[in-house]
This record gives C-alpha cells, sequence and structure tokens, in this order.
C-alpha cells in the first residue's frame, strides 16, 4: 500500500496518517454525541430519540453479554467503543487522501529508498486499517477483562486457569492469548481490504469501474458496520467472562 507519513520522537515512530485520522474520529463521535444530547427533554426531540435509541441498542447488547445491573457500568465504555470504531471504519470509505511525493522528506520518514516502490503518499484514510491501532484496542480490552476478573473475583478468577484439570493450564494460556490476536486481527483485515480494493477502483482510469467502486464503497459500509458491532460484541464477552460470579 502507500506510503505514510512518519515522525519519531524519544526513539519512537508515529505514523501521522493513524494520529490524524484516530483524532478526527474522537472529535466526530464526541460532537455527534453532544448533537443528539443537548437541551434534552422528558418529550424528547428527533435527534434525543436517535441518541435514545443508539443507547438501548447497547444496553440490550451488554446486557446479554452479563447480569443486568453488572452491564450497566460498561454501558458507557461499550457505546464510546462502538462509535469510535464504527467512524473509524467508515473515515476511509467516505474520504481517502494520497498525494504523489516528488521527492524524499526524511523529516516525515519519506526517504528515497521508500519511493523507489511507490510515490503515493497516504494522509488520511481509516485508522482501524492499520494493524497497530487494532492491536493496541484490542490489547486493552484483554489487559482490562483480565484486572477485572483479578480484582472482583480473585479465587474464581484463578481456578479458572485449572479448570477442569490442572495440565490443560497450557492450553487455557494458548486460549487467552489467542483472543486478541484474533480481536485485532478480524477488524484490521476487514477494513485493510475494503481500502485497498477502494484504491485499486479509484485508480482505474476504465469508464466502467465506477458502478463496481459504488457498489464495493456500499458494501464496505455495510462491512465497517458490522465490523463496530462485533468488536465491541466480543469485547463485552471477553468482559463478562472475567467479572461474572460463575
Amino acid at each position: 500500500m502507500e506510503l505514510t507519513p512518519k515522525v519519531t520522537f524519544l526513539g519512537m515512530t508515529f505514523d501521522l496518517t493513524v494520529i490524524i485520522g484516530s483524532i478526527a474520529a474522537a472529535l466526530i463521535v464526541f460532537l455527534f454525541v453532544l448533537f443528539l444530547t443537548r437541551n434534552l427533554s422528558v418529550r424528547p426531540s428527533g435527534k434525543q430519540a436517535v441518541m435514545e435509541y443508539v443507547l438501548d441498542f447497547i444496553s440490550g447488547m451488554t446486557g446479554i453479554m452479563m447480569e443486568k445491573k453488572e452491564s450497566l457500568k460498561y454501558v458507557s465504555f461499550a457505546l464510546t467503543t462502538f462509535l469510535f470504531i464504527l467512524i473509524s471504519n467508515l473515515l476511509g470509505v467516505v474520504v481517502i487522501v494520497t498525494a504523489e511525493a516528488h521527492g524524499p522528506i526524511p523529516s516525515l520518514g519519506i526517504t528515497e529508498a521508500l519511493l523507489q516502490t511507490t510515490h503515493e503518499v497516504s494522509w488520511f484514510k481509516s485508522p482501524t486499517s492499520d494493524l497497530n491501532v487494532t492491536i493496541a484496542m484490542a490489547g486493552a480490552v484483554f489487559l482490562y477483562s483480565h484486572l477485572a476478573g483479578l480484582f472482583k473475583h480473585p479465587l474464581a478468577y484463578a481456578r479458572e486457569y485449572v479448570k477442569p484439570y490442572w495440565w490443560l493450564f497450557p492450553f487455557v494460556i494458548i486460549d487467552e492469548i489467542s483472543k486478541p490476536v484474533t480481536h485485532a486481527a478480524r477488524l484490521w483485515a476487514n477494513i485493510f481490504a475494503g481500502e485497498v480494493l477502494i484504491l485499486i477502483l479509484r485508480g482505474a482510469t476504465l469508464y466502467f469501474t465506477a458502478l463496481p467502486l459504488l457498489v464495493w464503497i456500499g458494501f464496505s459500509v455495510f462491512v465497517g458496520c458490522i465490523q463496530a458491532y462485533i468488536f465491541t460484541v466480543l469485547a463485552m464477552v471477553y468482559i463478562g467472562q472475567k467479572v461474572s460470579a460463575e
């Protein structure tokens, strides 16, 4: 795929395209929720009804994964996760900004060697099309679920690693490690593949690619919504498995 500008700070490399996309997604979510929740009243207006519908949808999702009383603690987390991933998934469908680099830009990590492969530099795309972003989110869910289970039911949490037999402990560890891996890879692969095909169709000069491009954009919107739902559901499943009394 195309190059992305990067900067190095304190020995760490930051992808500017991912940062710009993530900030844009967070800002859109904030403004969207702020717009829908302004001037709340007992008799909800159209925009308030939309927010209440979304909230009911998320509440129902979390209520399935754990007890009702326990699920109320995670509604705001699930709502924020769902909206952020949804907007992040759709950003690359609506807007993909690329520009041709006419020369190396060492300060942004664009070197002469990299320009030998491509001159296309990506400045804006879906944050979730970057594997580092999805790994960070899945890793955060993984750590939080284990810490929540450890602090809520320490004995029950420890027993889960040796049930039903102690010698299954290595397999339990493999199972736990595989959860964040598949959690991150599923989201990234779907969004990344969708953007790649959009770029290919957009770059084609043949006139008959317009209809396939529109069809694929519509399908990508559908996939983005489904993947946001799946990621949020799995996050609540993993948390529910650790905090449930059973």
